[in-house]
């Protein structure tokens, strides 16, 4: 199997969120009230070319994310992120310039709906599109704006295929979706960013590829277990950072967030999880 980072621009938003200050409604507020702003960020997709066809993990953001109006004026959220993509940047065009057509895309899988991992929705129309069931009702009308969500911005003919956990177990974690015929590829909850948020984890051979999306935003902090700044569930969050730093000792693991600028050294290296990378940072 090939693996493939793709970066679809970039995204600033305030340090407060990248990690959280505070407990309760205070990380919250704090997280808005800052002033900072964030080096930009990468903003990854994955694609996994798999023997059953190519998975596509979250397809990053669109160009149109940078244009004045795109996003709810009324909304306070949006007044702490900044996005920096270009047309030839949008996952699209990068795809079929490593020789793979969108429509060649079997399946697109979705750890949750914001912007930065939904933008790109419209270069895949004849893809199936996996999404939580609990996330896209969430997601939906203007009660899903209300909560970050961007649903106005999705393209007409999205009707993804809405999926709920089997609970059976996946190591820690105690419910999972098996997406492949082969078994080796699994949805798997990991609540805490959005209350319905999944991460997508391959196994191949002796390595375990675990895409985060916005578990955490980087690796570090997921070692640390610092939860981000707009998780409602405190609580849940971090069970879920705990329940993946034992997995990740469990297990052999490549860890993969969305937005962590050593992702792709990690992949292309094949740099494992250890204690010691938690303690040296």
């Amino acid at each position: 199997m090939k693996l493939h980072a793709i970066q679809t621009g970039t995204v600033i938003i305030r340090p407060n969120q990248r990690q959280g200050k505070g407990t309760g409604l205070m990380r919250l507020i704090n997280t808005f009230s800052d002033r900072h702003w964030t080096e930009p960020l990468p903003i990854y997709a994955w694609v996994i070319e798999h023997p059953e066809g190519v998975i596509l993990i979250d397809t990053g953001e669109t160009a149109q994310a940078t244009m004045n109006g795109y996003f709810p004026a009324w909304h306070p959220y949006f007044k702490n992120v900044s996005m920096q993509i270009t047309p030839e940047q949008e996952i699209g065009p990068q795809l079929q310039a490593i020789g793979i057509h969108p429509n060649d895309v079997r399946w697109v899988i979705l750890t949750h709906l914001h912007t930065d991992h939904a933008g790109g929705l419209h270069h895949f129309p004849k893809s199936e599109i996996l999404v939580m069931r609990r996330a896209f009702e969430l997601a939906s009308g203007f009660a899903g704006q209300t909560r970050g969500f961007l649903p106005h911005r999705f393209p007409s003919w999205f009707a993804p295929k809405l999926i709920d956990l089997a609970p059976v177990p996946f190591g820690i974690f105690p419910e999972t979706h098996k997406l492949t015929n082969a078994g080796d590829v699994h949805i798997i909850p990991t609540p805490g960013h959005t209350d319905t948020h999944v991460s997508v984890v391959l196994q191949d051979s002796d390595l375990t590829f675990f895409f985060a999306g916005d578990a955490s935003y980087t690796q570090q902090l997921m070692l640390d277990q610092q939860i981000d700044g707009v998780a409602f569930n405190e609580l849940e969050a971090r069970q879920t950072l705990s329940r993946i730093s034992q997995f990740t000792q469990s297990t052999p693991t490549v860890y993969l967030p969305t937005h962590d600028p050593e992702s792709v050294t990690r992949l292309i290296n094949k740099n494992v999880v250890t204690i010691e990378r938690s303690v040296s940072g």
